[in-house]
């Protein structure tokens, strides 16, 4: 497989991923799931030289880490 097609599968996982997570009823499984789809936004954008695309989506892994972090603590925080 050309590695152009590989990377084009990569944007369509992530696009799914990123579809997926936005199912999700859960916040903690959503953020999850999010941040797994913007990562794979960010290793395609990379890949294409789409760096607008690399950059907005590592801004949503860095938001997504920020507010699980934030939700282990407090959960953290009530049985601890």
């Amino acid at each position: 497989m050309e590695a152009a097609t590989i990377w084009e599968w990569v944007g369509y996982l992530a696009s799914v991923v990123v579809a997926f997570s936005l199912m999700m009823a859960n916040i903690k499984k959503l953020r999850w799931w999010n941040l797994i789809g913007a990562a794979l936004f960010v290793a395609y954008g990379t890949a294409i030289s789409a760096y607008p695309v690399a950059l907005v989506n590592f801004f949503i892994v860095l938001i997504d880490a920020y507010y699980l972090v934030k939700i282990y603590r407090a959960e953290s925080e009530l049985t601890g």
